[in-house]
């Protein structure tokens, strides 16, 4: 059953350096300081322990993958358990030799792997080269519960799908989590960097709308890679509530963390008064299964 009580989500924005270590160590220290900012269920960035190796295909690159359970889990486990807090960490999962995933792994209040959502959508563009990497998620939609609430996770490209937060939505979830990891090439900035933003921030606005769910964007910042190959990620990580308002945004380049109180009385409130769920017409969706109607 949905929780009924306000909760309080936390975002940790940051930049990555070389070193996967350091990056942990980063992330542990945000986490805290996140907690002590009165966030009890907290989303990291994608992929956080390294730089967004994907912009090249490099086979030594896998060398950063690990298992879950791993040493990030168990790491992250202590704290969360110190804390009390239930923590979303993206890793770059082993499967198994030569099977690799994209993982958001679910870490509750007692330190212990809850569960794990591998990403479902995997893109392919230029500096994005995640079909190299990352083979499709297999564990479909899924939602975690907590001791304050029922969240949804999805990853970065899943983001831009509708279907993916329909049917997360639907499992009775209070809030979706993002963890994304997403920028500016730098030669298409200037003409199409602001049109790119907007619809970022619109798409996931619209599946808070459309499902009276809220809504939380976790992004990196900073620039990695060569100044004409690379990637300048740019942050904005966001809260969005049942009906898609902004209630708590971050900066494009600068690290931060956000604590933003959620409450699923606006989930009812919203969802009364835009019964989407009600008129849903489930008996004429059966083409949707379809890759183009005929």
């Amino acid at each position: 059953m949905a929780n009924l009580q306000p909760f309080r989500v936390g975002l940790v924005q940051m930049s990555c350096s070389l070193n996967p270590q350091e990056n942990l160590d980063k992330a542990i220290v945000k986490i805290r300081e996140t907690a002590q900012a009165g966030a009890q269920v907290i989303c990291l960035q994608e992929l956080f322990r390294s730089q967004y190796f994907c912009r090249e295909e490099k086979a030594e690159l896998f060398d950063l993958a690990e298992q879950i359970p791993g040493p990030s889990t168990a790491a992250i486990g202590k704290i969360a358990k110190e804390l009390g807090v239930v923590v979303v960490a993206s890793l770059f999962e082993k499967r198994a030799t030569g099977l690799y995933h994209n993982t958001a792994a679910i870490i509750g209040t007692d330190g212990e792997l809850q569960g794990i959502f591998r990403k479902m959508h995997i893109p392919d563009d230029p500096l994005f080269y995640e079909k190299f990497y990352f083979t499709p998620g297999d564990l479909g939609f899924l939602n975690f519960d907590s001791p304050f609430g029922r969240i949804g996770v999805l990853i970065c490209w899943d983001q831009w799908y509708p279907e993916a937060a329909r049917l997360t939505a639907m499992q009775g979830a209070n809030i979706l989590f993002y963890p994304t990891a997403i920028g500016w090439h730098p030669h298409e900035k200037a003409e199409y960097g602001p049109s790119q933003l907007d619809a970022w921030k619109t798409i996931q606005r619209s599946h808070a709308i459309a499902n009276g769910i809220y809504v939380c964007a976790v992004n990196r910042v900073g620039f990695e890679g060569t100044p004409d190959s690379g990637l300048e990620f740019w942050g904005n990580s966001f809260v969005a509530d049942p009906f898609g308002v902004v209630i708590a945004e971050a900066s494009h380049d600068k690290e931060e963390n956000l604590v933003v109180s959620c409450d699923p009385a606006r989930m009812e409130e919203v969802r009364r008064n835009w019964p989407f769920f009600r008129d849903r017409r489930i008996d004429n969706y059966g083409a949707i299964t379809q890759r183009w109607a005929k």
